[in-house]
């Protein structure tokens, strides 16, 4: 099975597009410059604007910290570690105030493509319904996916160019609070 595997710490931090953060550019497919799909992990260290992204569709979630609020478009979003990542347009104006301290997130943007974001569920498998999908995880564990097994460290994407009909994840240590998130895209004009 074609996949792919990220890790955080084997990519190199870049300056968010408006100067206020570093990001991690984990995949941008099909090519860096002309992305459909992009996966992302921001480090936030302070309160302010997230860049203006013409034309996309957005999923945020926080891995480590306290949480955010996230103001789009005048609109207040409450995300704590664990919860349904918020989707939203790359277009709306947004703004980030930290709840407590500096966080870790998870970003996911989609351009001529559909798609989104959900948490991995403890015993659950997960159905992608998408050309192409991925495993963030936030803990280590293996993902099952069409009879084929992955060992996935924390703080790594496992990517599928070709999506599997059916996936799974099982946390190496048992009751971990936050497994991770499956992303699905499906870029326009491809047919799943």
């Amino acid at each position: 099975m074609n996949a792919a595997l990220i890790r955080i710490d084997e990519v190199v931090a870049q300056p968010w597009r408006n100067g206020g953060g570093l990001t991690r550019e984990l995949l941008a497919w099909p090519a860096p410059q002309h992305w459909a799909v992009r996966v992302s992990v921001a480090d936030v260290a302070a309160d302010g604007p997230f860049s203006v992204f013409g034309g996309t569709r957005r999923w945020f979630a926080v891995l480590e910290g306290d949480g955010v609020e996230l103001t789009v478009d005048g609109k207040p979003h409450r995300i704590v570690r664990g919860a349904e990542p918020l989707g939203f347009s790359g277009e709306a104006t947004t703004a980030c105030r930290l709840l407590g301290g500096p966080t870790r997130d998870l970003n996911l943007m989609l351009r001529q493509a559909r798609g989104g974001m959900a948490p991995v569920r403890s015993g659950g498998t997960w159905t992608p319904q998408a050309a192409c999908c991925g495993l963030f995880a936030a803990t280590p564990g293996r993902c099952l996916a069409a009879g084929d097994e992955f060992d996935v460290p924390a703080g790594a994407l496992l990517w599928f160019g070709q999506a599997p009909e059916r996936l799974s994840f099982t946390a190496a240590q048992p009751g971990a609070d936050l497994l991770g998130y499956w992303l699905a895209a499906t870029p326009t004009g491809v047919v799943r």
